[in-house]
């Protein structure tokens, strides 16, 4: 499948030292991203701090899981499993729908800070994980406190 430029962009090869390697690959392929993707929704079910979260998520949870391994696997530079099935991400206009502040973006990086923490050992590869994945957080805001 042939990508416009952007998507290509949105979706680049991160540099590590001297070799070009995915953050993907980084992490350990498919099992590891899966498992970050489903440690994720498995905190959110069961953290008190994130209860707004996960109200405003439908239930069962089983295809936004999916769906969010689906998206990380291209994010971090693997198989571009979500665009194959549903195009560009487009993060910010799929979730405009959904109120999401300050404090549903503190809840969803307290999800995924957590499952850094416990999965990604790396320092480096963590540290540059919790970068991307704040800076993405706060994108995704679309409504005031």
């Amino acid at each position: 499948m042939n990508f416009p430029s952007r998507i290509k962009q949105f979706f680049r090869r991160t540099e590590n030292n001297s070799a070009n390697i995915t953050l993907y690959d980084q992490l350990g392929g498919e099992q590891a991203v899966r498992s970050i993707a489903n440690r994720f929704y498995d905190i959110m079910e069961h953290d008190a701090a994130a209860k707004d979260l996960l109200a405003m998520h439908p239930q069962p949870m089983i295809a936004i899981r999916l769906k969010f391994f689906e998206f990380l696997s291209g994010w971090l530079g693997g198989p571009q499993l979500y665009v194959e099935k549903y195009g560009h991400p487009m993060l910010r206009a799929r979730h405009l729908p959904f109120h999401i502040d300050t404090k549903m973006r503190d809840q969803w990086l307290h999800c995924m800070y957590l499952v850094l923490d416990e999965q990604v050992t790396n320092i480096t590869l963590h540290n540059e994980l919790r970068v991307r994945f704040t800076r993405l957080a706060h994108h995704m805001i679309n409504a005031n406190d």
